[in-house]
């Protein structure tokens, strides 16, 4: 097999792989129904997949005390490399207590299936309220995120991890495109600068309209839904990965895109996790992000472009991806076409953008999104996605 080269090098400079290799796994197999166990979450399995894949490079495991102390406080790993989110497989102090450090640790997920090693180095006692505080910018138990960290162990344990196989996703496999497989991809398609775009909610008009202006100035599109662990009141992935096909089927170039999942979980974390995802887009071979209004928040905790205005903390060349930050956009009925304030002269009045919230408010009345805020086939599925689970 020819190596392609790569458009933009990982975080950290080197893409990490941490699946074992079939021998590996083999012997991880017969050695683990005499290793210690401990359960994963829906999140830590998500976190233990994008580890493996690099999706998180430079990770290669969970994080050990000195790089969660100053990821929480400053936004960097002990080296000083920059990274907003910490990544921690944290347990309750009973389940952590037996457990030696310098030992292998099975990794189960919750239906009791064998799907990770971690080669346990360091566990430690943490402050979840000052977690709560640098990471959310918020105590509030509401918030979700801050509720998961509220509700999790208070110890973490730490060390690399191994995957013992990469399985296809049971939704969406042809969807899977883990990082070195994007890399040659756009290394094929000759595309030497990519924006990636991420969302946790249906496309709309809004979301079409920067994604395409995103696409003049560079040579592809990576649409990238997280369809991770996501809040009991979001759309399904599901769903909202069939908005997008319809989208990539009647409204876009082919040719200049390519739709993947990004199997992540969301934190809800707002700012610092508009730099957390343009970091993984990086690791997937981006040269560019998209970072729009209220990037990854939640409530009313950050300000509407808070998310933007993080990126400069950090010097021009330290994060190695290009934040390019669009205004909230809307529908004008003035010059009847989507914009944003910097390009339309209409008074709010004329201008027609609806919230999430409100969508999904009328399509429980059975009410169609207007054409101006969704294509018509696209509100047509989030509406027979909305019947089918009201029927459930």
């Amino acid at each position: 097999m020819t190596t392609t080269p790569e458009i933009n090098s990982a975080h950290g400079g080197t893409l990490v792989h941490r699946i074992a290799t079939p021998e590996a796994r083999e012997n991880f197999l017969e050695a683990g129904a005499s290793m210690p166990r401990v359960v994963l979450d829906e999140r830590a399995v998500s976190d233990l997949v994008m580890i493996a894949i690099g999706g998180f490079s430079p990770l290669d495991g969970f994080m050990g005390r000195a790089d969660y102390d100053t990821v929480v406080t400053d936004m960097r790993m002990a080296n000083g490399l920059p990274w907003a989110i910490p990544v921690t497989l944290s347990v309750d102090a009973a389940i952590a207590e037996p457990l030696k450090e310098g030992t292998l640790i099975r990794l189960d997920d919750a239906q009791g299936e064998f799907v990770g090693v971690l080669e346990l180095t360091e566990k430690y006692r943490y402050d979840k309220a000052k977690e709560a505080i640098n990471v959310y910018r918020t105590d509030e138990e509401k918030h979700p995120g801050v509720k998961v960290v509220y509700e999790q162990g208070a110890v973490n344990l730490a060390g690399p991890v191994w995957l013992l196989e990469r399985d296809p996703h049971p939704l969406f496999p042809s969807y899977q495109i883990d990082p070195a497989v994007s890399r040659v991809m756009f290394a094929e398609r000759g595309w030497k600068t990519v924006v990636g775009f991420q969302t946790r909610n249906p496309i709309h008009r809004a979301h079409e309209y920067i994604q395409k202006c995103a696409l003049e100035i560079v040579d592809g599109l990576f649409l990238h839904p997280l369809v991770g662990a996501t809040k009991q009141d979001d759309i399904p992935a599901d769903v909202r990965m069939r908005c997008y096909e319809i989208m990539m089927e009647h409204y876009f170039p082919q040719n200049r895109v390519i739709l993947a999942i990004n199997p992540s979980a969301m934190r809800y974390a707002g700012p610092r996790e508009a730099i957390f995802h343009a970091l993984v887009r990086k690791n997937y071979g981006c040269t560019h992000f998209i970072v729009g209004r209220d990037h990854a928040g939640v409530g009313d905790y950050y300000g509407t472009y808070d998310a933007q205005h993080i990126f400069e903390e950090f010097g021009p060349d330290e994060l190695g991806i290009t934040p390019l930050k669009f205004e909230h956009a809307f529908y004008c009925t003035r010059t009847h076409t989507m914009a944003t304030t910097k390009t339309s002269p209409s008074q709010p009045e004329e201008r027609v953008h609806l919230s999430g919230t409100k969508v999904r408010e009328m399509l429980r009345r059975g009410e169609l999104p207007p054409p101006e805020f969704s294509r018509p086939e696209v509100a047509a599925e989030l509406a027979r996605a909305m019947r089918v689970a009201q029927e459930v």
